[in-house]
């Protein structure tokens, strides 16, 4: 049987890793197209105002797509082993990849990288990804990569997060990632809030909101990291061991939190210690400026005066010549 275009006719072609995740490219294209339609109203805004307007709007868009992205990301714990190890049950061949085990909020994603990628005539690149949240069955998933023929390194990692597994990791982190992601959640409806608060003259209010917001994003960072408490199983290949470390998903949001600190302290400071500057930066003072000015421009007339007749005739008002 020869090779057409370098697969083997009649035989599935072999899985490939897909690049991105879908969800995160939505979220991050949806906040994009909201980002790009307020640079459109620039041009209107004159003076100062213009880069006070940026600064809010890529601060919060900023604040925002993290809080919304990082529930569909896959690298809050992170580790990496390079190792010789089987490739397929039952078979003495050794191949030499690098395993990857990346665990997010709603599961777990095991990469096998093969060193070089083309390795006993086959193509070794997976990137398989077993869900755990609520509503989703992981053994049913891990089942069906048994019968796909995973590779064994896949298997094996995925095998010590199940429900089977001695291990017992895997309501811990199902668990610990739900109620993380709804903490995102609440964390989320309290930056909706404070964008709202702030476009009021009410700006203490959103600051109090965006102290809450980070407290939130804390909260979810606190309750996926209860998850190391408990000791982690070993996921050995040969004398290499793979561990895990907190991702870039994990220190986002950590960075993230501080941020939303670092701006409702500043507004309440602001608010209480130099409340025209505060509102200068969001815009609110231009109008209490235009109307002071056209009140002085008010002119009277000294020839004439207003004076009250006598209280008890329905309070009439007559304008008398000086």
């Amino acid at each position: 049987m020869t090779l057409f275009d370098g697969v083997y006719p009649f035989y599935p072609q072999p899985r490939k890793a897909y690049a991105f995740d879908v969800s995160s490219i939505i979220v991050i294209a949806l906040f994009l197209s909201l980002g790009l339609s307020f640079l459109l109203i620039l041009p209107g805004i004159r003076g100062r105002a213009r880069l006070y307007w940026l600064l809010r709007v890529i601060l919060s868009l900023f604040i925002g797509v993290v809080i919304v992205a990082v529930q569909f990301t896959g690298d809050w714990e992170s580790g990496q082993v390079t190792a010789n190890t089987s490739y397929k049950s039952f078979s003495r061949t050794m191949v030499n990849a690098d395993i990857g085990l990346h665990i997010g909020l709603g599961g777990v994603n095991v990469t096998l990288v093969g060193n070089p990628v083309i390795q006993i005539n086959e193509t070794i690149n997976y990137n398989e990804h077993f869900a755990w949240r609520f509503g989703v069955n992981y053994d049913q998933i891990y089942k069906e990569g048994l019968a796909k023929g995973l590779p064994s390194p896949i298997l094996y990692v995925a095998e010590k997060f199940s429900q089977q597994s001695p291990c017992g990791v895997h309501s811990q982190y199902r668990i610990s990632g739900h109620y993380a992601s709804a903490t995102l959640w609440v964390a989320f409806c309290a930056w909706l809030i404070s964008n709202m608060l702030f476009s009021m003259p009410v700006l203490v209010y959103g600051g109090y909101m965006i102290l809450v917001t980070g407290a939130f994003m804390i909260f979810s960072l606190l309750s996926f990291s209860t998850v190391r408490n408990s000791p982690m199983c070993a996921i050995q290949f040969g004398p290499a061991s793979l561990q895990t470390v907190y991702g870039a998903s994990f220190w986002l949001t950590l960075a993230t939190g501080l941020l939303c600190f670092l701006i409702g302290v500043v507004v309440v400071v602001l608010h209480y210690l130099q409340p025209k500057v505060l509102k200068a930066f969001f815009d609110l003072s231009e109008d209490e400026e235009e109307g002071d000015a056209m009140l002085g421009e008010a002119y009277g007339n000294p020839h004439f005066r207003a004076s009250k007749k006598n209280p008890y005739d329905n309070f009439a008002l007559t304008i008398e010549a000086v």
